[in-house]
């Protein structure tokens, strides 16, 4: 199997996530999700992913909206170390 046939394998599979959890996201989200994915490729790609499996799972009642959406990215964010400088 060529390295070109393992991307487009891959790019469906992206596609596939992607229309899934799409209807589980209200427009804004889903235009906040797709201004993400031109910036943050990886991240986007995350979110749409656990959005996915959680609709997968049955978890999602209702769709996500844009307020939730940037709730979960938060949430996805690895915490910042606060580095305190002090001068002597």
């Amino acid at each position: 199997m060529s390295s070109e046939d393992e991307a487009r394998k891959i790019q469906e599979k992206i596609l596939e996530i992607e229309t899934m959890a799409k209807k589980f996201m209200t427009q804004e989200a889903i235009s906040r999700y797709g201004t993400l994915k031109s910036a943050h490729i990886q991240k986007a790609l995350q979110a749409i992913a656990l959005i996915a499996q959680l609709a997968s799972q049955n978890q999602i009642k209702e769709k996500i909206t844009d307020e939730q959406f940037k709730q979960l990215l938060m949430r996805l964010e690895p915490e910042k170390k606060e580095t305190r400088i002090i001068r002597k």
